[in-house]
């Protein structure tokens, strides 16, 4: 068992049962012997400099490396051997990075120095995003403009330049904290995304991926602005994103073939501008249903939802939701004329029995979710 008391301020004594030992030397203590009745053999470690340890040290290292080029000889003695290639991510440089980059930094430093050290040759390519809402929005906030038409008036080349100063602004503050961190990564060979190099390589890799017949034509449903007529990603979405309340609306829609004709089903909808684009009602395969008579209808409803849906009635029929699949129904609107199959009922496992009637009305050209299903189930897309 080891014993340590502090016996001064810059000193500790140290004593093994079985022996002597030195614990701290490794860390920098200066040590000398004694013997002591109470102790008996001691070791006495003098404090070291308060510069060995925390962020001094660290600078110091970092120091040592950048004069010496130990991170660009590390990669260059390497060349020859298995290549192991890293392209970063790229980081958006309009904005001050946080707490969380350095994690990711963290992980992708931690697995490019793992493989440095099991041989490869492991060159670390740096690169800067310089696309997206995120840049034209503060550069329309600078300028005052807000709408479409505004941009336009002001130029689309002159925005364009902006949005380029823009990208950059913080960039200073991205590498200092890349280099504190010690993350080795090449940042004065960066590849930028507004480069014409850069972009001609992405045409590039899509003409090989079409070359190879891995390229298809289809639909992709994704937020778009209205304003600024343009597609928008989820991260972009979630930039501005604000909580609405919209109305909800109970929708019957008629069964016309089939053991269930006449029967109706009723679905309950948060998107009532979508429904002329319907082209499915999706069910729960393994949900009960329940066929009730209110005001001379019949009408189809989860189980689950009958009290909360009409109060207090009892069902005529119960039914599984897989006996539902493959009727065919009326629609809505009867003036979207299009190719393929449509206005039947598919199943759909994710159908909630807690909300609504658990019927739901599918628009594929409105809902990333319904156009899977409709897909899946080869119902036709129209909007």
């Amino acid at each position: 068992m080891m014993h340590l008391n502090n016996l001064s301020g810059d000193c500790f004594w140290v004593w093994h049962g079985r022996g002597l030992r030195n614990p701290l030397g490794s860390l920098g203590y200066k040590v000398s012997y004694t013997k002591s009745q109470t102790w008996g053999r001691c070791i006495v470690f003098k404090k070291p400099s308060q510069n060995l340890f925390g962020p001094n040290c660290e600078v110091e290292v970092l120091s040592f490396w950048k004069e010496n080029r130990v991170f660009e000889k590390s990669v260059e003695t390497r060349r020859g051997k298995p290549l192991f290639r890293f392209l970063e991510g790229p980081p958006t440089a309009n904005g001050l990075p946080h707490h969380g980059h350095i994690r990711t930094r963290m992980f992708k430093d931690l697995v490019l120095r793992y493989a440095a050290m099991r041989g490869h040759y492991v060159p670390r390519v740096a690169g800067w995003d310089t696309h997206g809402l995120p840049v034209e929005l503060e550069v329309q906030s600078e300028l005052g403009l807000k709408f479409k038409e505004d941009i336009e008036a002001f130029g689309l080349s002159r925005f364009a330049e902006e949005c380029k100063k823009n990208v950059f602004k913080y960039e200073t503050e991205w590498r200092r904290l890349t280099e504190r961190i010690g993350f080795w990564l090449d940042l004065e060979h960066a590849y930028i995304t507004f480069k014409n190099e850069y972009i001609e390589s992405v045409w590039w890799s899509l003409k090989q991926l079409y070359n190879k017949g891995l390229i298809y034509k289809g639909f992709k449903v994704v937020p778009y602005c209205p304003r600024d007529e343009t597609p928008l990603s989820s991260h972009e979405v979630a930039l501005g994103y604000d909580e609405a309340d919209d109305p909800s609306v109970y929708v019957k829609f008629r069964i016309i073939e089939g053991p269930h004709k006449d029967e109706v089903l009723l679905v309950w909808t948060t998107t009532p501008w979508t429904l002329p684009s319907n082209v499915g009602i999706a069910v729960n395969p393994s949900a009960n249903y329940a066929l009730v008579e209110v005001n001379g209808e019949k009408l189809l409803c989860v189980v689950n939802r009958l009290k909360a849906v009409f109060g207090d009635v009892s069902p005529l029929k119960l039914y599984k939701g897989s006996e539902l699949i493959g009727a065919r129904y009326a629609p809505p609107y009867d003036y979207v004329k299009s190719d393929g199959d449509k206005y039947r009922v598919v199943g759909y496992e994710n159908v909630s029995v807690e909300d609504g009637t658990g019927i739901l009305h599918m628009a594929p050209a409105f809902g990333e979710e319904d156009y899977e299903v409709c897909r899946k189930n080869g119902l036709a897309f129209f909007q």
